[in-house]
């Protein structure tokens, strides 16, 4: 159990904070340039500089640089056509064939992004140059982003990957728990002691709840110490808060205990719970792109509040009259999950 305890969250954090991201770099991009000029070895160039694309050797021909999209070699193919640069002269506007592997969609849908501003901004840079335009007057937007300027996704990451190994340890080692004790046969002494139901089930679960909060503080001094993760908000108020999440969490394990009779039981079950949470609280994506039905789901998702939470304090330094309706949520997730435990749980009163 210790290992589990200590060894795991650090292992996790230290690996999972610089894995888990959804920034788009070095896509790998492959040129079809069938004009051979010097307008088109300038885009090449141009794109060569940029710093989301890797630059792949040339393909002779759209067939080639589609091999290597189904080969794996390529993520992106742009095609310049023949006489592209005759084209630009004449005052047409030619065009560029983009091409793009699309089974990752969201990398897909970026790359392809970046790569058509890329080349239509050079595109329109160039005509203007070849056609002596003076270029029009244009309104320069200033970009202000606020909680995250420097849009680390390690900052957007660790308060969700805390969350979830928190929530792993508290459900699965205070299910576990009980259920070690029914195949082990003490459960049968305790039960004819004249401890009461209620007394015996806070036994189990204060002490992983301290073991939740101890896994929080390493988790807090793992982001500040190694990523420099700001903790805008309060941590009276995380830890407050955590508390509450904690209750809630731990009671869901004992009640899945109660319900067990294996350890192997436990776990599918767990994980089961654990895994649609996990899936659907807006780590890697925002709820609110989820369908409603998903939305209406995530109602009773604890662990999508507190990632919420965690977000919300470390990064925004919101305050507890800005969460309410999240602590009244876990609250209510607390108290029934909690009493359903005690009132499941079978035992002849001393």
């Amino acid at each position: 159990m210790l290992p589990l305890i200590l060894v795991l969250p650090t292992v996790q954090l230290l690996i999972l904070i610089n894995a888990a991201t959804m920034d788009i770099k070095n896509l790998d991009l492959t040129v079809v340039d069938q004009d051979q000029s010097p307008v088109s070895r300038r885009i090449v160039h141009e794109l060569d500089a940029s710093p989301f694309f890797l630059l792949s050797p040339e393909a002779k021909s759209v067939q080639g640089g589609l091999q290597q999209i189904e080969m794996g070699k390529a993520d992106l193919v742009v095609v310049i056509p023949r006489h592209y640069e005759k084209d630009l002269i004449r005052g047409q506007s030619p065009r560029v064939q983009l091409l793009a592997n699309a089974i990752n969609a969201q990398q897909a849908q970026l790359g392809y992004a970046y790569l058509q501003q890329v080349v239509a901004r050079f595109g329109s840079k160039l005509k203007m140059e070849m056609l002596g335009e003076i270029p029009p007057q244009r309104i320069h937007v200033t970009n202000s982003f606020w909680f995250n300027p420097e849009l680390n996704y390690k900052f957007f990451m660790l308060p969700g990957i805390l969350t979830i190994l928190v929530s792993i340890i508290g459900l699965f080692l205070t299910a576990m728990n009980l259920v070690r004790e029914k195949e082990m046969g003490t459960i049968e002494q305790m039960n004819v002691t004249p401890v009461h139901k209620y007394q015996f089930l806070a036994a189990k679960l204060i002490p992983f709840w301290v073991i939740g909060l101890f896994e929080l503080t390493i988790g807090l001094v793992i982001g500040r110490l190694l990523y420099d993760v700001p903790i805008v908000g309060s941590l009276t108020l995380i830890y407050g808060l955590a508390s509450i999440y904690l209750v809630g969490l731990l009671g869901m394990g004992l009640l899945i205990s109660t319900f067990s009779n294996s350890q192997q039981q436990v776990a599918f079950i767990s994980y089961f719970f654990l895994l649609i949470f996990i899936l659907m609280s807006g780590i890697f994506t925002a709820v609110d792109n989820m369908p409603l039905w998903a939305q209406r789901i995530n109602l009773i998702n604890p662990v999508y509040y507190f990632i919420d939470i965690m977000r919300g304090i470390m990064l925004k330094g919101s305050g507890f009259m800005d969460l309410w309706s999240h602590v009244l949520a876990l609250s209510v997730f607390a108290v029934v999950f909690v009493s359903l435990a005690i009132l499941n749980y079978r035992k002849r009163e001393g």
